[in-house]
């Protein structure tokens, strides 16, 4: 997908270039920089020394030396005073400069860090905000692989509001349906109940659709179904996931680029599904496009199922998705984000 959260060391990344969160002056920093440089070789202070002082909130790049990336891209982060000295700007600049340098520079890869969350003790919650909304931007008008490197668990943290919240709904839905499937308690019982309501009421459909197609034929129980019949009955099923995604695609009115790229999906994989009416999409990829599309939870079951997929209450993945949905959230890089934080699976490509 173009972007991802991973846990890793940035300094075993291979990809086209990695970010380090510099000092401004051209010496060898704590955290990160320590890191990089180490695995880059004394050359790559060299290269760093002849680029002299970087200003805070702008970006230089060098070769990446002994680095498994091909190219380091030197940015410095602010220092956080109180909130009102520019810090969230400089923030937002360092990642804007780093990704033009890289477009530039030819780069179909890059890792961040979480910029300025080490020493100079930017707050991370807000840096992790910043971060997503600068690097989303820039994909929704270019093509790039982005990473966003997280070293610890302890280095990753949702803002506390947002992570309550979907704590209280996983506590609601999650946990009150895999108490319900254990020992059999009441509660849940309606949600449950509307659902199997709806999934009944959809089968009905179906099959008094698959009924019509049937009443027009001669009863021939013995002979085998004609050429001509088989393919008229065929004409009733639903239309599977590929066409059902350019029919909603042409509905909203927008561009497939703008489509594929707020899904969180890659440029190749799009075209795979627009040249394959048969095309079996991953779970992760139909929802993606179904935020993409910012289609209603009922929408997005119906929408999924043509993959031949379904969103459980037992499923603590599906609830999180379902919690976005319901609260009209359609940020697929923001659902990643609380994905990664309760130790789910991203969605996209």
């Amino acid at each position: 997908m173009p972007f991802e959260i991973v846990r890793n060391d940035i300094v075993n990344m291979q990809v086209d270039a990695i970010v380090n969160t510099a000092n401004p002056n051209p010496v060898i920093g704590s955290g990160v920089d320590s890191g990089i440089h180490k695995k880059a070789g004394r050359q790559l202070l060299a290269a760093r020394q002849k680029i002299g002082r970087i200003a805070f909130g702008d970006a230089a790049i060098t070769p990446g030396f002994g680095l498994d990336a091909r190219y380091v891209i030197h940015t410095v982060g602010p220092v956080w005073v109180d909130g009102h000295q520019g810090e969230e700007q400089i923030l937002a600049s360092c990642y804007r400069k780093s990704l033009a340098l890289a477009k530039k520079t030819g780069c179909e890869s890059i890792a961040f860090p979480l910029i300025a969350t080490g020493n100079y003790g930017f707050p991370k919650p807000l840096a992790l905000q910043i971060a997503v909304r600068e690097i989303s931007t820039f994909l929704l008008e270019n093509e790039m692989q982005i990473y966003l490197i997280v070293f610890g668990k302890e280095a990753f943290a949702l803002s506390e509001k947002l992570f309550k919240s979907v704590s209280s709904y996983i506590d609601e839905n999650y946990i009150r349906s895999k108490t319900a499937d254990e020992y059999g308690a009441q509660t849940g019982e309606s949600e449950v109940r509307q659902r199997r309501d709806w999934l009944r009421q959809n089968r009905r459909i179906r099959e008094e659709t698959a009924i019509e197609s049937y009443a027009e034929m001669p009863v021939c129980a013995a002979a085998p179904m004609a050429e001509k019949d088989w393919g008229q009955l065929m004409q009733h099923l639903d239309a599977g996931f590929s066409e059902t995604l350019l029919h909603l695609i042409d509905r909203t009115g927008k561009k497939d680029a703008e489509i594929y790229k707020k899904a969180n999906v890659d440029r190749k994989l799009f075209s795979k599904i627009r040249n394959n009416p048969e095309y079996k999409p991953s779970k992760a990829t139909a929802l993606a496009f179904a935020f993409a599309l910012e289609l209603d939870l009922e929408e997005t079951k119906d929408f999924i199922g043509r993959a031949g997929f379904a969103l459980s209450p037992s499923s603590k993945f599906d609830v999180i998705v379902e919690y976005f949905l319901v609260n009209r959230n359609y940020n697929v890089f923001e659902l990643n984000e609380v994905l990664f934080a309760f130790d789910q699976p991203s969605i996209g490509a």
